[in-house]
């Protein structure tokens, strides 16, 4: 049959913005059979393969693609799930636009095919009709323990799982699934979904353990001394970064973070909730990444009246995917580029009482910056221009730029060394880390990145565990 040439993806069903920017439904509805069918046809089937070149996990694209052009979609999602333990979350939230797509031929003369669409397709497809269980692989003797169920953790617990390894994941909070529970909302990636790619892993036999803090409830000696051949760490970036301007400590300030777990994880949106955040009035979200974007279409969802993007570079420079951006501003959130804040503002005397929300949050004062010129890296810095401050009116702000590893592992872990920003130190080939038998990827490592760079990395150690164990 031959190729599809159409040069524009088939674009993705969604809920219109006016509906879902009241609502934590899913934004994104999926393709059906006849569109996937439709948009494999799009791929030329490269001998080549530029496009697994572009996948940290090195999915084989056009081999899984080919199973969806005769409608073996089953077919397809087992060629995708040698290579990925999360295919539904992957196909979701990973940004294909500068990986994998990036690659593909078909983006020289128009759009790409659309490869993560069909990912998720695939992945949907198997979890709506798939009746099988997961295999309980032979026991080989070997403990191993991971610490975080994130991304990292899951992966390299599942790769582990699949030969034979009794794996235990310790993880902090009291539901597993990491920044994939906590962080990441439910109108971008629904919560059951991350439950059954848990729950698959249960049924190989990986025990998870929560409300586990290592470094507290446990140290990774102490978990060596229980038994564990090897350890690895995927605890993620979770410490938030501010900007240490005047009235960061006012009451409505918010990190990204704290704000999404709370949202997300302890249903802050319910009445009465036990741990409340600010709802409705306007907020303002400092920062341009994927986060921000969260947190600024939560603050909507949540009954905001306004809501501001704040970002001190252009829109040509702004991180988040372009696909966030866009249902960010087809659901109505004003983007302040090239603005950046210099104090928040509200009522810190305790004693003042002419307004009733003392000690919170009344605005922000901004200034406005320019761009200079490139950097050796091309990047350009942002500059104030003097005299350019202006206020707004906001009664909540949003902290999100960026965040670095919680440094409680290294305090309490002899030999295990960390690089400035807090990022454990590891062999890059094998995520080795200075202490022996424990290991380490994902935003521990590298500090806030992407989810399939992180499932990367758990796979490089469950291989590297592997040949450690065997040698």
């Amino acid at each position: 049959m031959p190729a599809n040439m159409k040069k524009e993806k088939n674009p993705m069903p969604s809920q219109a913005p006016e509906v879902r920017a009241h609502n934590f439904d899913e934004v994104a509805l999926g393709y059906d059979e006849a569109t996937a069918i439709d948009e494999a046809m799009r791929c030329l089937d490269c001998k080549n393969m530029p496009c697994v070149s572009g996948c940290p996990v090195n999915i084989h694209i056009p081999e899984f693609i080919g199973k969806i052009k005769e409608g073996d979609f089953e077919g397809a999602y087992q060629v995708i799930n040698r290579s990925s333990s999360l295919p539904a979350v992957c196909g979701r939230v990973c940004p294909q636009e500068t990986q994998c797509e990036a690659k593909c031929v078909r983006g020289i003369k128009g759009e790409p095919v659309g490869i993560g669409r069909l990912e998720r397709f695939v992945a949907d497809f198997h979890n709506a009709h798939a009746d099988c269980r997961a295999e309980v692989p032979t026991p080989n003797g070997h403990k191993v323990a991971v610490v975080g169920s994130g991304p990292s953790g899951l992966t390299c617990a599942g790769d582990l799982a699949k030969k034979g390894y009794k794996v235990t994941v310790y993880e902090a909070l009291h539901t597993a699934g990491g920044v994939l529970v906590y962080g990441i909302p439910e109108f971008r990636l629904p919560k059951s979904i991350v439950q059954k790619e848990v729950d698959n892993l249960i049924a190989m036999g990986v025990e998870i353990e929560t409300n586990y803090v290592i470094g507290k409830t446990l140290t990774v000696d102490e978990l060596f001394d229980l038994g564990y051949e090897a350890v690895f760490i995927g605890s993620g970036a979770g410490l938030p970064n501010f900007m240490n301007i005047p009235g960061e400590s006012l009451k409505g300030v918010y990190s990204a973070n704290e704000f999404l777990t709370r949202s997300n994880l302890m249903k802050a949106y319910r009445d009465n909730p036990v741990t409340p955040i600010s709802k409705g009035g306007k907020v303002a979200v400092v920062g341009g990444g994927n986060v921000a974007m969260d947190a600024a279409r939560t603050a909507l969802r949540l009954g905001a009246e306004k809501v501001y993007i704040i970002y001190r570079r252009s829109m040509d420079e702004l991180p988040a995917r372009r696909e966030e951006v866009e249902h960010a501003m087809e659901e109505g959130i004003e983007f302040k580029l090239l603005n950046n804040p210099v104090e928040i503002l509200g009522y810190r005397n305790p004693d003042d009482k002419r307004d009733p929300k003392n000690g919170c949050v009344t605005g922000i004062r901004c200034i406005k910056m320019e761009l200079g010129e490139p950097d050796e890296r091309g990047r350009r810095s942002p500059i104030p221009v003097q005299g350019s401050e202006f206020e707004l009116d906001v009664d909540t702000v949003i902290m999100s730029i960026g965040t670095s590893p919680n440094p409680l592992i290294k305090a309490t872990t002899e030999g295990l060394e960390v690089n400035k920003r807090g990022g454990i130190i590891v062999e890059e080939t094998t995520g080795a880390t200075t202490k022996a038998g424990v290991y380490a990827g994902g935003d521990a490592v590298t500090g806030a990145a992407t989810v399939i760079s992180a499932m990367g990395a758990g796979k490089v150690a469950a291989k590297a565990i592997d040949e450690y164990l065997n040698r």
